[in-house]
């Protein structure tokens, strides 16, 4: 692994970029548990300073210093998305490898399944399980939703992969040697799929915390607990961009701006690396 991380640093561009872009957006959100204040709390500091040496990202008209209700959001996004990408990803492996391995009718009522959850609409839905879970839906129950609907395209792509694995010569040797089936995807095809694992991971905590920014902005959150979309909905309710207070929008936006391109360039990256010929050409072979 360390290897493939040398690699990547070394000959693409793109991916040191954004190691740079997600490393700097890590550090920020990591300062949120030295914050000296809580960043729930209103009216702690005079509202609408603009930015300072006091004041770094300036205040909001809640009376909240900026860059440590800016911290926290970022804190609880990331949070959420890997969140979301985890559970997603761990369906998603057991989906695709059991599918793409056992074959038959297991592989056909998973397919099933799987091209169910790929037609759902899943914007309204989120919106109905806000509307039936609005006193109980925090981000944790939000991400757990999400994680449901987020591993159906991924499954598919990686049960395309354990099709061929199936028939290598090396899974022969490992059913003639007696490994159960559960012993031979994680020991011998998981391995193949991890480059996968780690592309699609990036991609779907894009689509987590841009669903969750959509969701929080339209008000179908908890709008108490400090988010990047949390943030953009209060300062949309108090016409930030109207009275003045610029930098209650422009900064964060700035930030997920930062946040994406460099979740991005990762996410591209890393599909690159997949690709043999590609990673070559990269190397200069």
């Amino acid at each position: 692994m360390f290897a493939v991380f040398r690699d990547l640093i070394r000959y693409n561009i793109e991916f040191a970029i954004g190691v740079v872009l997600v490393g700097v957006v890590t550090v920020f959100a990591s300062a949120s548990f030295f914050s000296p204040v809580d960043p729930s709390l209103i009216y702690l500091t005079i509202p609408d300073q603009p930015p300072s040496w006091q004041y770094w990202f300036g205040t909001n008209s809640r009376g909240q210093d900026m860059f440590w209700q800016l911290s926290a959001a970022f804190k609880n996004s990331l949070t959420f998305g890997i969140t979301v990408a985890v559970l997603s990803r761990i369906i998603s492996i057991s989906v695709g490898l059991t599918a793409g391995y056992v074959g038959g009718w297991v592989d056909r009522a998973l397919m099933f399944i799987n091209d169910i959850f790929v037609s759902m609409p899943i914007f309204p839905i989120l919106v109905l399980f806000y509307f039936v879970l609005r006193s109980h839906m925090d981000s944790m129950t939000l991400a757990l939703i999400m994680a449901c609907f987020g591993w159906p395209f991924d499954a598919r792509l990686i049960r395309s992969v354990a099709l061929g694995l199936k028939h290598r010569e090396f899974t022969r040797h490992a059913v003639f040697a007696g490994m159960s089936t559960p012993k031979v995807l994680l020991e011998e095809h998981l391995p193949y799929v991890m480059p996968i694992v780690f592309a699609t991971f990036m991609n779907n905590m894009l689509w987590s915390i841009g669903l969750e920014v959509t969701l929080a902005v339209l008000g179908f959150t908890n709008i108490n607990q400090p988010t990047i979309g949390t943030v953009l909905y209060w300062a949309n309710s108090h016409s930030a961009m109207v009275v003045g207070v610029w930098w209650w929008i422009v900064i964060p936006v700035i930030l997920i701006v930062i946040t994406f391109l460099g979740l991005f360039l990762l996410a591209v990256s890393m599909n690159e690396y997949i690709d043999p010929r590609s990673r070559l050409r990269r190397m200069g072979a």
